[in-house]
């Protein structure tokens, strides 16, 4: 009916008290008409009956809020979304013809039978749609190649999709391994190998450890891995600069087993940001020499952080934590360890370690045994001097008092309850490289999914507007909508929170196939922490720090007034230099205070800006930053086909990896997965009839005409 499959009618409190309501009010009606002054004739008695019942019929169903609900089926035809890596490695020359192969693919899609049931998209850094008829668009000329992206993609969509076909080289120079994110889709995965996948002679800097964080006049150590093919017993020099500066060298006989670690040391003499890079020289006959090289830039701080325990009770998490932070000799660690109403663990001076913190850790804390004073004491120093915190919660947390608290923090608590679920941590796929979460496992999401479950309590805690979710929850292996990890930076204030407890069990994952993950967990949220922006109101940054060449550089900026509320209408000027060059990026408002800006450009080197922002021309602050461009192309880095990989994502995926000599057998697969992959989806919607003011009007309408032919005839 109309085109709507089932149209249905809900009632509150229910039909039987309308009809019965119905009963009355038309026996009523009835017996009002059953005789008249002066007396009318039957039709119009009849006449006037009719429009006494419909219109409070009408009143009635307002009184019962009815609703009218349509539903129509709808046939949800499947969709083959089909990536084609648009990246420069795709120009490698490895005799393999990676460009024609790529052209060819394309047009037999064209002209194939499932071209009207696929989406095509270019990949490389970003995700680009591309019609059929544009195929000119894939000049494979990104400057990176980006997995994570397709599945985020995918992920967003409500389509029906059947399947998702990747041909590409298989080599992820940017984002995060996908290969847990893809299983979660639970959609099949067919991949087209192109290039080859044999190891020629080279000799390869496959990577390079090193701290993010460290401090001037501390000696450390850069950790540098080395391959090589063909050339065992060779020699080499293996140097680590500061900019062009020379920092340690060493000469090397390539080992007969491929692999070897070589130890750099590091010894910075100033603080601040620091360009370092490792470089190998190059020998006669490798394969390529772009992968000899790598760069990469660390923070370098001038003191040790001081870092102060705060815990309203004893507990694992309290004992777990300080012996992490412990390990780490550029920290200054002391507690506070409530045990009673007025009874410390520690005989020490707690207004002066508060004062003299670093960082924060609350674990725990405040509990309804806390003292006002110390509680206040806490407040003032997070709340007035912006002391970077760390917040866990426990079973004897007190959530109203923890509210003192709440503007420093990156939740916000609208209710709790006295139960507690068992979750364990569900990294959200972008978060893969953020340096709170990063630790040296070779799959970072699919090692935290790993972890053995904690304890959450009821209730319902709010991530702020401002705040970023590191991590969700999983409870019973199904994904929940609840934040775990959340992390809040506003202005010079940050502050990390982890909803849960009992995160000491994360300790016990440490094996020699595994990374310590609660250790470096701990560890890299002191330095975040402690992490000071150099400007008050405005940050200036870029996506990476490393670019190849041709890639756009993406800046954001953040503004805010000096009462730290959000400016959407300033103007933000970044300006860019490399060497002579001079560029200028007009940064564009998004609203809230955020601001993104785009740098093209095909010159490597260096490069520093310096951006300001001006309100009704009024300063409202600066900042400042470096990266580089091209000065190692990662796209050439790997000319080896990365067929492990592929063959895993398709693999674990329920899906098939073909080579490219065998690409034209994926056709037919994707013609019998259309055929039979059609979806039926109920589609409904809902009209709140009581709520309509045409259905008052019309009763008003039926009373009055009533009115009207009682007064022509008479009546009373």
């Amino acid at each position: 009916m109309f085109g709507y499959d089932k149209i249905s009618l809900s009632l509150s409190p229910g039909p039987l008290f309308l009809i019965l309501g119905l009963i009355v009010l038309i026996a009523y009606t009835f017996y009002v008409y059953r005789f008249t002054i002066p007396a009318i004739s039957p039709l119009k008695k009849s006449i006037l009956i009719l429009l006494r019942t419909l219109a409070i019929l009408i009143l009635l169903l307002v009184l019962f809020e009815p609703i009218i609900t349509f539903a129509k089926n709808i046939i949800i035809e499947p969709t083959n979304l089909i990536f084609v890596d648009n990246s420069r490695s795709i120009q490698i020359k490895d005799g393999t013809k990676r460009e024609e192969v790529e052209k060819n693919f394309l047009n037999d899609l064209k002209n194939s039978n499932i071209s009207k049931s696929s989406e095509l998209y270019s990949f490389g850094s970003k995700i680009k749609s591309v019609n059929y008829d544009s195929l000119s668009q894939f000049n494979f000329s990104e400057g990176g190649t980006n997995f994570s992206e397709i599945f985020s993609e995918a992920a967003k969509t409500e389509r029906n999709i059947s399947s998702i076909t990747i041909v590409s080289d298989g080599d992820i120079t940017d984002g995060a391994n996908p290969l847990f994110t893809a299983e979660k889709l639970n959609i099949p995965v067919y991949t087209i190998g192109i290039g080859d996948s044999s190891r020629k002679n080279d000799v390869e800097l496959k990577n390079v450890l090193y701290n993010q964080m460290i401090y001037a006049g501390t000696p450390t150590t850069v950790l540098a891995t080395i391959n090589n093919k063909g050339f065992a017993g060779k020699t080499v020099n293996v140097s680590l600069y500061e900019g062009s500066k020379l920092e340690d060298q060493k000469n090397i006989q390539l080992s007969p087993d491929g692999t070897q670690n070589i130890s750099l040391n590091y010894n910075p003499k100033t603080a601040g940001e620091k360009k370092l890079s490792v470089n190998i020289s190059a020998l006669e006959g490798e394969s390529t020499k772009a992968n000899n090289k790598k760069i990469f830039y660390v923070n370098v701080l001038s003191n040790k952080i001081k870092v102060l325990l705060i815990s309203g009770a004893p507990s694992p998490d309290v004992t777990f934590i300080k012996n992490a932070l412990t390990e780490d000799k550029n920290l200054m660690v002391n507690s506070i360890t409530q045990l009673s109403q007025n009874k410390f663990l520690e005989n020490n001076n707690r207004d002066r370690l508060i004062d003299s913190a670093n960082v924060i850790f609350l674990i725990g804390f405040p509990t309804k045994n806390t003292p006002d004073g110390l509680l206040l004491k806490v407040q003032t120093e997070i709340v007035q001097n912006s002391k970077p915190v760390f917040s866990l919660l426990s079973n004897s947390i007190d959530y109203q008092r923890l509210k003192l608290l709440q503007n420093e923090l990156p939740f916000i608590v609208q209710n709790t309850g006295t139960g507690t679920y068992e979750i364990q941590p569900d990294i959200q796929s972008d978060q893969a490289n953020n340096p709170i979460i990063k630790n040296n496992a070779s799959n970072v999401i699919s090692a935290w999914g790993n972890l053995p479950p904690v304890l959450q309590p009821d209730g319902t805690l709010v991530p702020k507007p401002e705040s970023e979710i590191l991590s969700k929850v999983i409870i019973n292996n199904v994904p929940v909508n609840r934040p775990l990890i959340l992390t809040r930076k506003l202005g010079t204030k940050r502050s990390i929170a982890v909803l849960a407890f009992d995160i000491w069990r994360w300790k016990l994952q440490a094996s020699e196939n595994n990374p310590d993950i609660f250790d470096s967990f701990i560890l890299n949220s002191v330095k975040w922490l402690n992490t000071k922006d150099e400007q008050k109101f405005v940050s200036i940054k870029t996506s990476k720090k490393i670019y190849s060449p041709g890639e756009n550089i993406d800046f954001t900026a953040q503004v805010y007034d000096q009462s730290y509320n959000p400016v959407s209408d300033a103007e933000v000027n970044v300006y860019i230099k490399s060497g002579s060059e001079n560029f200028n990026v007009i940064m564009n408002s998004l609203g809230n205070g955020l601001y993104e800006g785009t740098l093209e450009t095909n010159k490597t080197g260096d490069y520093s800006y310096n951006g300001s922002a001006l309100q009704n021309g009024s300063k409202l602050g600066s900042d400042a930053g470096n990266f580089n461009v091209g000065e190692v192309d990662i796209e050439m880095i790997n000319t080896r086909m990365n067929y492990e990989f592929l063959k895993s994502l398709s693999t674990q995926t329920g899906g098939k990896c073909f080579l490219a000599s065998s690409y034209d057998q994926l056709f037919p697969i994707l013609k019998s997965i259309t055929d039979n992959s059609s979806k039926e989806k109920i589609e409904t919607s809902e009209s709140n009839l009581w709520s309509n003011e045409w259905l008052m009007a019309i009763a008003i309408l039926l009373f009055g005409l009533e009115w009207f032919l009682r007064k022509r005839s008479g009546m009373l």
